[in-house]
């Protein structure tokens, strides 16, 4: 059969339907939003990943400390890779190298001790992974292991501490000490600042000393061990080197018939809201001020790091002290 040959009208036809398909594909492509380009102005930065391994929740400073960082964390939309040690080091250890594993922006964290975290900080330097210390520091024979230490001066706090005692007792005291975790650097260097004032004035003894390790528990369980000692009777005063285990010394005192405050004066460290409560009390003479609020300060750290600006080696917290005439009035605006 022969072709039929297209007439004039049917090509006409032809060209009049493909003329409307391609205006509407025209008016159709004019109507789709252009997809915006990768790292085009308004698109938004990846969302900034921070490892942060923390000690655990051995006491109220602790807790606040968490809360801090972890509000910190969300107020500013920083996804925050959480992880609580329990208060053991080799939990921090597998934490540190868990977090190189999931790719961190940055890693932070506050050690549980000074010592033994060389090799794993080999670890996350040759990851690449900026470090951020806080709250306590570490023994490393590299600084260069840590971007930064944000936390506050421990040592100064032992001093305070010790000052308090000098004014208070008229420099002649007999003193029981509780002590933090063994090798932490608060449990170091706080009784390191209290010994550097307390040196000057021979008729200041310390006559009892063992770790307490920062909890409330301890602190009551060695508080009592003291009292009931050899040198019990001869205690006037209490150094704690944190609230909870002062709190906890003051439940001790009180069962063994003595009045906390009067009988045993009693200094301790961090300043939380309960030490004000026992300062309003009459059971607590003084709290030297560590402030657990750092979650400000640490992610303006991260973001620094992020933008790739300069960080301080150190970052010292501005911190107090605070006596019982001065409780009632401080507590009600304690944020912690």
């Amino acid at each position: 059969m022969p072709t039929r040959r297209p007439t004039r009208r049917t090509i006409l036809a032809a060209f009049c339907l493909a003329g409307l398909s391609l205006a509407a594909c025209e008016k159709k492509a004019e109507d789709k939003p252009a997809e915006p380009k990768a790292g085009a102005t308004g698109t938004p930065a990846p969302k900034l990943r921070v490892g942060f391994s923390q000690i655990g929740a051995e006491s109220d400073w602790r807790r606040a400390n968490t809360e801090s960082i972890k509000g910190e964390a969300a107020k500013r939309g920083v996804e925050l890779v959480f992880a609580d040690a329990q208060q053991k080091q080799e939990n921090q250890i597998k934490a540190l190298r868990s977090f190189i594993q999931q790719k961190v922006d940055v890693i932070a964290f506050s050690p549980v001790v000074e010592t033994g975290w060389e090799p794993v900080l080999k670890e996350v330097k040759e990851a690449g992974i900026p470090v951020i210390l806080t709250d306590r520091a570490v023994d490393v024979s590299d600084p260069n292991l840590f971007v930064t230490f944000i936390g506050a001066d421990f040592v100064e706090e032992g001093r305070r501490a010790a000052n308090w005692v000098v004014k208070a007792t008229g420099g002649k005291a007999m003193v029981a000490e509780l002590q933090g975790t063994p090798g932490s650097a608060p449990a170091i260097d706080r009784k390191k600042g209290f010994e550097e004032v307390i040196k000057a004035h021979p008729d200041i003894k310390v006559i009892k000393s063992q770790s307490g390790e920062f909890t409330r528990a301890k602190g009551k369980e060695v508080m009592e061990t003291f009292l009931k000692s050899s040198e019990g009777a001869s205690i006037n005063v209490l150094y704690a080197h944190n609230d909870d285990m002062a709190l906890g010394a003051i439940q001790a005192i009180e069962e063994a018939g003595r009045k906390p405050g009067v009988d045993i004066k009693i200094v301790s460290i961090d300043a939380v809201r309960a030490a004000f409560e026992a300062m309003v009390a009459g059971k607590l003479n003084c709290t030297v001020e560590c402030n657990p609020l750092l979650g400000p300060q640490l992610f303006d750290a991260v973001e620094a790091l992020a933008a790739k600006k300069p960080v301080e080696k150190r970052i010292v917290t501005k911190e107090g002290v605070f006596e019982q005439a001065q409780a009632a009035e401080a507590i009600k605006t304690r944020q912690y």
